[in-house]
């Protein structure tokens, strides 16, 4: 195992030192491709698969676990640089919605909130409120195609049996506009530096769109 990560390391090593003789902007598509090509090669391996052949809750654990000791592995023979977010991310759980696929950036300049269809309650809003009080400058609220919270909210058999996930899709709208409310984030907000965005994201091809409501 460790002779393959050697030889991912040597790839990464000499993919790196090409970058240095290009643009940074480049550079910058070029390390997304790579990432996105990363998730490529994952894809089809299925010794790998997290699915329902396993035979217990626990097979999946400790594969979960295996993945991120292989995961780890790599990271510590290619330290990141530390950066602060300056943006806070709301995104849905679905599976299907990558926030580094989303981006194609995988520097950590990103808080991320994943909730059943995006929704906010209280403690999410003390989240928000203290990133941008810590130096956030932008908040995406996002939404996408396809989803089942959504669905659950829209169909009168389901709503009787998912009653909390109902409430809080119900209260989207209102909640989000509490969110401008905030004081820190009013006053940021009042002052030019902060920038509310509601996105669209489309999960079949990761794009994201601006719709109304924006701030």
């Amino acid at each position: 195992m460790h002779k393959r990560i050697a030889l991912a390391a040597v790839a990464v090593v000499a993919a790196a030192g090409l970058g240095l003789a290009l643009s940074p902007t480049t550079q910058f598509v070029i390390g997304g491709a790579m990432v996105n090509l990363g998730f490529r090669m994952q894809d089809h391996l299925e010794a790998f698969d997290l699915d329902h052949k396993h035979p217990d809750p626990k097979a999946v654990y400790d594969s979960v676990i295996e993945h991120n000791h292989l995961s780890a592995g790599v990271r510590q023979m290619f330290p990141r640089t530390p950066r602060h977010p300056l943006v806070a991310m709301v995104v849905c759980m679905d599976a299907r919605i990558d926030t580094e696929e989303l981006v194609g950036d995988t520097r950590k300049y990103y808080y991320v909130i994943r909730t059943a269809g995006s929704a906010l309650a209280d403690k999410e809003l003390d989240m928000l409120e203290l990133a941008v009080a810590n130096g956030v400058e932008t908040i995406l609220l996002t939404r996408h195609t396809d989803c089942a919270a959504e669905r659950v909210a829209a169909n009168p058999q389901l709503r009787g049996q998912y009653p909390h996930l109902v409430a809080a899709i119900d209260q989207r709208d209102a909640i989000d506009k509490a969110l401008l409310a905030r004081p820190t984030i009013a006053a940021k907000l009042g002052a030019g530096a902060l920038t509310i965005r509601h996105m669209h994201i489309d999960t079949t091809t990761d794009a994201m769109r601006e719709v109304a409501g924006s701030k």
